[in-house]
């Protein structure tokens, strides 16, 4: 399979390089491409430490990205990934954006309008675009009040309650389509908010949900086996607004990763396993309208969305 980057001569920078992503995007399950022009190694280049978020730095697949892209890259030096302080993702994102403490520097979140005007993107859904697609945590105890829900309606009706964290961008989406939802800072609270019955469902990404209950271990918590709910939420790695070296790096290895496979080995790796464990094929899609995206990520969202069932074919062989 060839793919080609055409010139996008008449948009935006964002616009430009999330088009040209999105066409990347199309080879990450074909055979490798032929490698891009070799780029001289400078032997000035210094060795960098790069906070990363600690949520992102404790996430296997994460880091394993990061230093993927990284790695690709050594005409920028030699790097070490560093886990940041234990900051809630309201605090890693004040720190991204302000830029002076450096006590983040690279962060794993999932985007909005508003993220993307105040902080550097590099516009590539991490996990193939699966954060967008949730599953419900729930006490078992909880399990028959999902019984039934075929639709946004049934969700409505049925009065249950999402527990998100108060900065996420996935709260405002599950309000604005009328689910009511309940907060907290910090991620780690919310498990236990869930066992105390504050709220009926932890919706948890399909990429980030069964690693969250290895950590957990707690057999009283399950994963609802019915419904998805659905809606364009890309994830992206998000640098702060100065810093286009580090920007640069990651869009350039990222690049690598899919021109010579090793992007599409990492997606199998990290992410095939939970398309196969939560019968993603099997569940009943609830989508949801998100209106809190920029133009060229409701784009990406959107195509996520629309190739759902290609995507999951493809990891679960």
């Amino acid at each position: 399979m060839e793919c080609y980057l055409p010139a996008f001569m008449n948009s935006s920078p964002l616009r430009k390089l999330v088009l040209r992503l999105s066409v990347l995007s199309l080879c990450l399950f074909s055979a490798p491409l032929p490698a891009a022009a070799p780029v001289a190694i400078d032997p000035q280049a210094n060795g960098r430490d790069y906070v990363l978020w600690y949520r992102n730095y404790d996430s296997p697949a994460i880091r394993a990205l990061v230093e993927l892209a990284l790695k690709k890259t050594p005409e920028y030096g030699d790097f070490r990934v560093i886990r940041s302080e234990e900051l809630s993702q309201g605090r890693a994102l004040r720190e991204l954006t302000d830029g002076q403490s450096r006590l983040v520097d690279i962060a794993n979140v999932a985007t909005s309008a508003e993220r993307e005007e105040f902080l550097t993107a590099i516009p590539f859904p991490v996990d193939g675009g699966l954060l967008g697609f949730r599953v419900c945590v729930v006490l078992p105890e909880s399990l028959p009040k999902f019984a039934g829900i075929k639709n946004l309606d049934d969700l409505r009706a049925s009065q249950i309650w999402i527990g998100q964290g108060s900065h996420w961008p996935d709260t405002p989406v599950l309000e604005a389509n009328g689910i009511p939802v309940v907060t907290h800072s910090r991620y780690e609270i919310l498990f236990g908010m869930l066992r105390n019955k504050r709220f009926d469902c932890f919706a948890r990404g399909v990429s980030e949900v069964l690693y969250d209950l290895e950590m957990e271990q707690d057999p009283n918590l399950v994963i609802e086996p019915n419904l998805l709910i659905a809606y364009p939420m890309p994830s992206y790695l998000f640098v702060g607004p100065h810093d286009q070296e580090t920007a640069h790096r990651l869009q350039l290895g990222i690049e690598r990763a899919i021109y010579d496979g090793s992007f599409s080995d990492f997606l199998r790796a990290y992410y095939a396993r939970a398309v196969r464990d939560l019968n993603l094929d099997t569940r009943t899609v609830i989508a949801l309208e998100n209106p809190f995206l920029s133009e060229e990520s409701r784009y990406v969202g959107r195509s996520t969305l629309e190739n759902l069932r290609r995507r999951l074919d493809l990891l679960s062989r």
